[in-house]
């Protein structure tokens, strides 16, 4: 490139907005100049003009493109040579080409993922597309603005006053062991799993649990089984780590392999016995038992996702398939996030004891844990009685707007849609003849403010059951009525109005 060409190209760069005009004017000539070394424009083996003409050309002071010569020498763009001049020093391998891109503007194309790998795209890929924000009735969330935030800021406080080193660093051996021992004895007591504190690990959330049971228990092409409906976070986890998904339907007893599924012989089996997510049908003893004694048989490993079980509303606890377990074949594993708030990004899983090492040395090799002063304000939180408490509070809380909401949706049977039984978690499923367009019903919901999930989302398959997934938990006790009729009305309408 010539000396000319060079300042004129330099000119028409720094009018763009990429180098703004708030920028030291050094600044921006050095990045104009790097970046056209790096793109090709200015070639390796270039002669640059010298430090006089381009301050003369550009009209800036000469002390400004020294200040830009410098950087670029410093980072090795451009080298000088005593009596000759400043030249690119940036050298392509033998074999590379690099086409230099033009200067004239180019529309930017719309991102897609043509450049992911199959793994990529099952991370990215979303069966939610519809906006994150919080709205009535949203599936999953839990009334997080009943959270005692003042109680947790001392509780934090008290910890840094005087932090332990150790509260600084990785969470090591499976995590801050006093909230271990809370969570172990929380867990004896409340959901009769049979471990000991050595089994607990704290985790960063249910999926970051699954994840780790996967890479530790599974390779490459390995089957999962997996509920249909179910999941859908866990279904992505699995995929990602190059599992062959295989679904299993569920009836009012929880998971019902058949004949053909049993012959399609399982690594793992992710399930959710307690409250099945998301019809919530509580696993039966006798399918419990058969999925405990073939998982023996085959060498499976089981998952049990206990992700709401505070939340249970009449008759007694459900105690957990791992505390029916005799054979070590069930990893079981919960969260804190339905409970406090989602941010706190901890959960814990309980391994059987002939994995604790390994699994302990996996979480600390793959995902360098942390929060260990969060752990320790949780421990308390825990120890002195706040967790007992707030969940108490939380579970009248969403008992009523259980029942309010119950009610405002009973009008939708006029239609043929049907409500199914609620006794416990964070929502309810309205469900809807095969024919119906649930994701349509969605969509008329969310034109009147109101976020629901079609539960065709969380099925796999050509034949997905139909209906709406609808949270109660974060919509204010005082509007439950008023939103349910709204979404009564548009259930209504949109049956009235199916196509067969």
């Amino acid at each position: 490139m010539k000396q000319l060409v060079l300042s004129e190209w330099l000119l028409t760069q720094l009018s763009q907005n990429k180098f703004p005009k708030r920028m030291p004017t050094h600044r921006r000539i050095y990045e104009a100049i790097r970046q056209a070394i790096s793109d090709g424009v200015l070639a390796s083996g270039t002669r640059l003009p010298s430090t006089r003409s381009l301050s003369d050309e550009l009209s800036v002071s000469r002390n400004t493109i020294l200040a830009a010569f410098e950087q670029l020498l410093d980072e090795g763009y451009v080298a000088a040579q005593t009596g000759s001049g400043t030249y690119v020093a940036y050298n392509q391998p033998d074999g590379f080409s690099k086409k230099p891109i033009s200067t004239a503007t180019i529309e930017p194309k719309p991102q897609d993922d043509a450049g992911l790998s199959r793994r990529g795209k099952a991370a990215a890929g979303s069966l939610n597309r519809q906006s994150h924000e919080v709205q009535p009735f949203t599936p999953g969330e839990d009334d997080y603005s009943q959270f005692p935030t003042m109680l947790w800021r001392r509780l934090l406080n008290r910890q840094w006053r005087a932090p332990d080193p150790s509260l600084l660093d990785y969470g090591h051996a499976g995590g801050y062991l006093p909230l271990r021992m809370a969570i172990a004895e929380y867990l004896r007591v409340s959901r009769a799993v049979n471990l000991t504190v050595d089994q607990v690990l704290i985790t960063a959330g249910t999926q970051q649990s699954i994840d780790l049971c996967a890479r530790l228990l599974t390779d490459h092409g390995d089957r999962a089984w997996i509920e249909n409906p179910g999941y859908w976070a866990a279904r992505r986890v699995l995929e990602v780590n190059g599992l062959q998904l295989h679904p299993v339907s569920v009836d009012n007893e929880g998971m019902a392999p058949s004949t053909k599924d049993f012959r399609a012989t399982p690594k793992l089996i992710y399930t959710t016995p307690s409250h099945q997510y998301p019809k919530g049908m509580v696993m039966s003893y006798g399918r419990r038992r058969l999925l405990l004694d073939y998982a023996e048989s085959r060498k499976a490993w089981i998952i049990e996702d206990d992700y709401d079980s505070e939340f249970r509303f009449e008759g007694r606890p459900i105690s957990s398939l791992q505390g029916m377990d005799q054979n070590a074949r069930v990893l079981y594993m919960g969260t804190f996030s339905k409970v406090m708030y989602p941010g706190i990004r901890l959960g814990y899983l309980v391994v059987p004891p002939n994995l604790v090492t390994s699994f302990k040395s996996g979480l600390y090799e793959l995902q360098r844990p942390g929060q260990v002063v969060i752990q320790a304000a949780l421990a308390d939180f825990i120890e002195e009685g706040h967790f007992a408490n707030h969940i108490r509070r939380l579970r009248q809380t969403y008992a009523e707007r259980r029942k309010l909401l119950q009610k405002s949706l009973a009008t939708v049977a006029e239609v043929g849609a049907r409500l199914s039984p609620v006794d416990s978690g964070l929502h309810l499923v309205v469900e809807f003849d095969q024919e119906v367009d649930d994701v349509r019903v969605a969509t008329m919901a969310a034109e009147h403010g109101l976020r629901v999930n079609p539960l065709s989302n969380y099925g796999i398959g050509e034949k997905r059951e139909k209906g709406l997934i609808v949270g109660y938990a974060y919509a204010a006790t005082e509007n439950i009525s008023k939103y349910g009729n709204v979404l009564a009305n548009v259930i209504k309408a949109g049956l009235k109005n199916r196509t067969p």
